[in-house]
């Protein structure tokens, strides 16, 4: 593909964790503020923004790790269109934590740096994204950015073992990000920490996010919240 062919840019891999925007598989907490298939509609517009991101942020490679029925997703030809520029590869494992850790491994075999972000942090654009990559380049080591709601939204790494330890992390709690901090410390990693960003898993973080962020994502928020039933 083209983003594995790129020979200029910033000399590390962006690796997104995304699962099709599917209504009752995807952002399930935004209901029932929203409909299960508006849900999935905010997912897909925070997806979008954040392929967007990627692909403007000038690293350079791009890689997607997948999970979930592309054919099923809402805006699925946009989508499909977008991923065609990334390196596409299926998620692996059973827990959330076991397919970051796979994740990682496997983008790591580019031989490059990793940074790793999800699908839940629209705002984070291209500028902060090639800033936080030449972060993780320049301090040789770990960069972690922390998400409001303790978790965290963007994991750096340069040598790929520690992030074995994800797998032993429990996720989505309000103890995640101190605890993989904790984790990758006892691994040796010397952490250079990121801005904090707030991660849309409910409707008020949906409504926050939509209030500082221009893109598909706020106006499709916008939308929908204005043709809510009073």
């Amino acid at each position: 593909m083209t983003t594995s062919a790129a020979s200029q840019g910033i000399p590390a891999t962006l690796l997104v964790i995304a699962k099709a925007p599917i209504a009752g598989f995807a952002k399930t907490r935004l209901t029932p503020d929203f409909s299960p298939r508006e849900a999935a509609q905010i997912a897909a517009a925070a997806l979008l923004d954040t392929l967007r991101a990627v692909r403007h942020s000038g690293v350079r490679h791009r890689m997607v790790a997948w999970t979930g029925d592309l054919t099923r997703a809402e805006l699925s030809d946009e989508l499909s269109t977008a991923l065609g520029e990334f390196d596409l590869i299926p998620q692996r494992g059973t827990t959330f934590g076991q397919r970051l850790a796979n994740a990682h491994a496997d983008a790591s075999r580019l031989g490059l740096p990793v940074l790793q972000i999800g699908m839940d942090t629209p705002q984070a654009g291209p500028a902060l994204l090639a800033v936080s990559a030449t972060l993780l380049l320049e301090c040789g080591d770990t960069v972690l950015g922390p998400a409001s709601d303790g978790g965290w939204w963007a994991l750096g790494l340069t040598d790929p073992r520690p992030a074995r330890t994800l797998a032993e992390v429990p996720m989505s709690t309000d103890r995640t990000g101190e605890l993989t901090r904790e984790a990758l410390s006892r691994c040796g990693c010397r952490i250079r920490r990121l801005p904090i960003l707030t991660d849309v898993d409910t409707a008020a973080d949906a409504l926050a996010v939509a209030e500082e962020h221009r893109g598909h994502f706020s106006r499709t928020v916008e939308q929908l919240r204005h043709h809510a039933p009073a």
